[in-house]
């Protein structure tokens, strides 16, 4: 068991009518169970099943991704995004016989009320119309991430990718920042049509999803696909508008003052990459040199890092290089049957590669510890508004070790990431606004959805200028953004944990040690709570409260101030 690597897995297409027999056997001993333990035999054996299949399906969807051009793992994850969907009804019913069962007491007892929320909020977001919409909506999704798996822009004298192209965005030459941004941008724009095309039938699709669940639309039933038991679009919505009275004028200053260090006028939107006028920080080496001094770092960080990193290195967990036909993207997912996480990223030699060891390795602890402290695989995933607070924390706990990864320039990196903590919320806002907006009025043409974004830009980036640049400017900007595509509603995960981080940064200053046993402590409760309850259980703040973002983001914000006034 402990000597295999992720490349050498097997993989078996898995026998999905032998499943539902399996799944309708399992319902019938529920049903007739005569003592607790019978039920807890059932879920023993059913989260091992569970386990195995998910990490079937797991290893699927990273094969597909690293090669999009792989045939073979192209057909199988289409085969998957169709028999999936139809196992759901089987899955829902037994989850239903557990929730009906006269033992219910004794299961929460065991397990915590949370895993009959779970339950609740799956019979509650499942109706049989919508395994058919499911399918449809899997490979629209697909689609798109062909789209962007298969750009090649050429540029100097080059054939890149979406992430080969960013790389230009902090180049020292204005003019070559703003061709790199103009080709990025024409690629959207050529495939305009199409991608119109895929988010007006995404946009159909999900809606005629919530209306089958007796919705007006989809935002409520995508809300729930996002586990959000305790709050919902009124909080949103106060968090949205805190930020804009917040955030967005702390923004405004942050790009004047990088405007006045670069010598321009403005900043427009190909120069916001470019912090400092004689460059940014730049990683000292590609994978095989950062890996090692990641895993140098997270012993140092932990005795629970330090064990975690040898362990995604011993077994191949990450795959980090930039190559041809690799899907566009960055993302952790697991192995739950090998209590295993997984990492994927396309490094292109700027920061963010650095971001990727400890943001996606942020996912990929608390994974680690939660599938080693919870007692089913159902809790080894937190909610999605608290996974983010994991990745962003760990970026704010690794910085005393950015001379690690980007040697001398280590002030420069950690000043750069700081700035950019902040002005991404807005941007975070905006594209949670945005899908609202796009779900509540599907009459809207394609053209004037881009607009809404547009309006948005005025709204949350006043900032934010296109120079030359029709498409842009009338609100192209969005289409890059693959969360809108593939995760409805998730986006605004990142910001709400922005200040989680931001809370982590000022506990850390003040108690390193008092903060890093209640980091321990948010990654170890894995889902097993709500999110009101995690954030009180890890002693952080609700960001929806009157006030707390402003109380959150305070004592990262006057850091950043001071250096800007002395830069």
């Amino acid at each position: 068991m402990d000597d295999w690597k992720f490349s050498e897995l097997q993989y078996t297409r898995p026998d999905f009518e032998a499943v539902k027999t399996q799944l309708t056997e399992w319902k019938k001993r529920v049903e007739s169970a005569s003592s607790a333990q019978d039920i807890f035999e059932v879920m023993r054996e059913s989260d091992t099943e569970s386990k195995h299949l998910s990490s079937q399906i797991t290893l699927v969807n990273v094969r597909h991704t690293l090669d999009t051009t792989d045939e073979y793992y192209e057909k199988e994850e289409d085969y998957l995004n169709e028999q999936l969907p139809e196992l759901s009804p089987y899955q829902v019913a037994l989850s239903s016989a557990i929730a009906d069962s006269p033992f219910r007491p004794q299961i929460e007892e065991k397990f915590g009320k949370q895993f009959f929320t779970q339950i609740d909020l799956a019979r509650k977001s499942f109706c049989d119309k919508n395994i058919p919409l499911m399918q449809r909506e899997s490979r629209l999704t697909m689609e798109y991430q062909k789209i962007m798996a298969a750009c090649q822009i050429e540029f100097d004298g080059k054939t890149l990718n979406l992430y080969g192209i960013q790389k230009y965005f902090e180049h020292e030459d204005r003019k070559i920042r703003e061709a790199a941004f103009h080709a990025y941008s024409d690629f959207f724009h050529e495939h305009e049509t199409r991608l119109e095309e895929i988010w007006d039938e995404l946009i159909n699709i999900r809606n005629e999803m919530g209306r089958n669940l007796g919705f007006e639309n989809f935002i409520p039933l995508g809300y729930m696909n996002q586990g959000r038991t305790d709050y919902g679009e009124k909080e949103v919505e106060s968090f949205r508008e805190q930020v804009r009275r917040v955030l967005v004028p702390l923004c405004e200053k942050i790009y004047e003052a990088q405007a006045k260090r670069l010598g321009i006028p403005c900043v427009m939107a190909y120069d916001e990459k470019r912090i400092f006028p004689d460059g940014n920080a730049h990683p000292i080496g590609d994978d095989e040199v950062l890996v090692p001094q990641a895993q140098k770092m997270y012993h140092e960080l932990s005795p629970e890092t330090g064990e975690f990193i040898d362990f995604m290195i011993d077994h191949g967990l990450m795959d980090l290089k930039n190559k041809p036909g690799k899907a566009s993207t960055g993302y952790m997912t697991d192995l739950p049957d090998r209590l295993a996480p997984f990492v994927f990223s396309c490094f292109n030699g700027t920061i963010g590669d650095v971001q990727v060891l400890t943001h996606e390795l942020g996912h990929a602890f608390a994974g680690y510890m939660a599938m080693r402290n919870q007692p089913i695989s159902d809790y080894y995933s937190e909610s999605t508004d608290i996974a983010e607070i994991h990745s962003m924390s760990m970026e704010q706990f690794c910085y005393p070790w950015a001379e690690y990864f980007v040697g001398d320039q280590a002030d420069k990196f950690r000043f750069a990431h700081l700035q950019e903590a902040f002005t991404f919320v807005p941007f975070g806002v905006a594209v949670d606004e945005f899908q609202h907006i796009c779900y509540a009025h599907p009459e809207l043409t394609p053209k004037e959805r881009t607009y809404e974004w547009h309006k948005l830009e005025r709204k949350y980036m006043p900032w934010r200028a296109y120079k030359n640049d029709e498409f842009m400017s009338r609100g192209g900007y969005w289409y890059h953004k693959l969360h809108i595509f593939l995760y409805p509603f998730y986006y605004i995960n990142y910001t709400l944990t922005t200040m989680g981080a931001m809370e982590f940064k000022k506990k850390d200053a003040e108690d390193h040690k008092g903060a890093w046993e209640d980091y321990l402590k948010l990654c170890k409760v894995g889902g097993s709570m709500s999110y009101l309850e995690t954030l009180r259980y890890a002693d952080l703040s609700v960001p929806f409260e009157d006030g707390a973002v402003a109380r959150a983001t305070s004592y990262a914000a006057t850091i950043l101030l001071k250096q800007i006034e002395e830069k």
